[in-house]
Parts: structure tokens; sequence; C-alpha cells
């Protein structure tokens, strides 16, 4: 099962090639993930669309386009064509890595015209006649949105997706291509963490390592949203405290001599659609320079690391996870681990 997803600035002729290429790619179908939004305005109250900008910004949304996406999959096989605008990484990592997790082969294709030529499509493209103002609104929300999709665009897109540059090319010639590059393998499938979702309770095993000014260091994993110290699931018959080592090694490089301390046990409540579970925190001691030099650059697990205070913390990680960590520096510097309920001590 393959989604080729094609990417570009609002304006870029997405859905008009999307519509080219599902005649010219084999078994293929075309998933246009607007109407998951347009659905949105009938689910769920307005003053509640209000709050947001844009409907990406809602998990609903990036939620239901990854269940959409695997259902049509699972009912139909084959191709499933998605044009999409995506000019957030962690968006992308989101729906991505929903999508692996399933098994789903991800193409991502880039739509990338001069600036001028997108301009002048923007001003030129159609807009439906029964939407009040739409005109007025479609295009300005493009011209918009080409400053984000400017900077997407120097910062990671380019390196993520392959690009084809579609300022000479009608729609036609452009889904030509895309058939062409998928069919020849040109373009990879994205490298990108498939981890299953989980179906029951998990356990898990995060390791808090010190730099020399006991800065804790932090990861922002690819597959999940937010920030989060090293760790991962325990795997069946595994030691916790070992799985945290193992993650260590498997996610930043850094082989631990000794098994760590543990400092917290917190019993994550179920929240659907996540089942909770009990989260264990470890202390894996202090990292001198040479092995903080050792740190593997981000992968295909890790956009990104850092060490951070306390204080930096609570601005990087989602409030359960910070509120974990705090206790865990109070267990750390009293010597006594602790019990915790939703990042609560308990007893």
């Amino acid at each position: 099962m393959t989604v080729v997803w094609i990417n570009g600035a609002f304006g870029a002729g997405k859905t008009t090639t999307a519509r080219e290429l599902i005649e010219l790619i084999p078994n293929s179908t075309l998933f246009d993930p607007e109407v998951i939004g347009a659905a949105l305005t009938h689910l769920l109250p307005p003053k509640h669309l209000a709050e947001v900008g844009d409907y990406q910004d809602l998990p609903i949304w990036r939620r239901l386009v990854i269940d959409t996406a695997a259902a049509m999959l699972a009912e139909l096989d084959g191709t499933l064509v998605v044009p999409m605008t995506l000019l957030r990484q962690d968006y992308r990592d989101e729906i991505f890595g929903g999508l692996a997790a399933r098994r789903i082969t991800v193409r991502h294709v880039l739509l990338a015209p001069g600036e001028t030529i997108l301009r002048e499509r923007i001003a030129h493209r159609e807009v439906p006649p029964d939407l009040p103002d739409g005109e007025m609104r479609i295009r300005q929300w493009s011209y918009d949105h080409i400053e984000p999709y400017r900077a997407a665009l120097a910062n990671w897109l380019t390196a993520d997706a392959h690009p084809i540059d579609t300022s000479a090319l009608t729609p036609y010639e452009t889904a030509a291509r895309i058939a062409e590059a998928v069919g020849s393998g040109t373009v990879p499938a994205c490298d990108i963490v498939q981890t299953p979702e989980p179906t029951a309770e998990t356990l898990a095993a995060g390791v808090l390592l010190f730099d020399e000014r006991d800065r804790v260091l932090l990861v922002d994993p690819t597959y999940k949203a937010g920030w989060e110290f090293p760790g991962g699931v325990v795997e069946p018959g595994e030691a916790p405290a070992r799985a945290g080592m193992r993650e260590v090694a498997e996610e930043t490089g850094i082989r631990l001599d000794d098994v760590p301390r543990l400092l917290v046990v917190d019993w994550e409540p179920p929240a659907p659609p996540g089942y909770g579970g009990l989260r264990l925190l470890f202390d894996g001691g202090r990292l001198d320079s040479a092995d903080a030099g050792r740190l593997l650059l981000p992968g295909p697990e890790l956009r990104d690391w850092r060490f951070a205070t306390e204080e930096e913390a609570a601005d990087l990680l989602p409030p359960v996870r910070y509120e974990r960590l705090r206790w865990a520096l109070r267990a750390r510097e009293r010597g006594a681990a602790m019990y915790l309920e939703a990042g609560i001590p308990i007893g």
C-alpha cells in the first residue's frame, strides 16, 4: 500500500495534477484531505473552530487524515494520491509517521514552480462560484502562505521531498513526471520510524541524562508530537531499566555502563485514543563533554535534541511530561524514588 503525497504551496496546482496522476498510475485513487476540513465544520462547535486559523492545527484533522487514508487503502488497496500542502515539519512527521505505523509507504513529491509563476497561478485560479467572498478569501489565503512555504523550503522541505519544477509544465506534464519518478524509484520511500499504535496499556522507560551544567537532555521525536526524554516502550520480557539503556543507545549513540537508578513511576491514565500505562524515569547520570560530543545527529527517529534547564523544559515539554520531569528532579535531589499518578505525587 502506497501514498503519493503531492506537496507544494497553495495555488501550486496540486489537485489538478493529482487528477491527472490517477489516470497514469494503475490502481490509484484520489484522496483530497480538504473534505476532512469541510466535514469538521459540521462536526465541531463553531467556537472551537474559531480558535484555530487552520484546520491542520486541529489534532482531530490530522488523525482523521491518517485514519481515512488507511481505511481507503484497506478498502481499495493500490496507491492513494493525496494533494495537500504540509508546511510544518511536525505535522508532516505526525501524519507520515501515522501512515508508516500502519505499514503504508509514503512517497513525498513537491511541486515547486518559481514564485513569480506561483503568484500568477494564484491570481488566475478558479474559485467555486457559490462560496461567499470565496475569490478574495482563497486568493488572499494563498498569498499569505507564500512566506511560510518559502521558510519551509529553506529549512526542511526540499531535503524531505522530491522536488519538481513545474514553472513550464502543464498539469498533465507534471503528472507524467511524477508517475515516471515514482515508477522508477526516483522518489524514495520516506525514511520515518514505523511505530505501531498501542492496542493496550504500555510500559515505557525514559532515561534522564545531564550535561556538566546539570541540564537535562531532551529529544524531539519524529513519530509523535512534543519534546520527550530518550526512551521508549519496554518490549515483552525486557527489564524496564535495560529497555531505557537500549533506547538511549539507539537514539543517541550513548551506551551506559551502569544500570540507571529509578527516579519516578508515573501512572498515565487512558486518554482516547491512547491507552495510558506506566511511565518510568531513570537517572542515567552526567555526561562529560566527550560523551556529549558523541551524541548522534538527528536521524529517522529524532528531529532534534538539546540540553535544557528545568525552566526551559517547561516551555518545551507537554504539561504531563514536564510534571514527570519536575518530580524526577526532586527525587534525584532527595535520593528516593517517587510514585505519581498523572504527574501528581501520591503518598
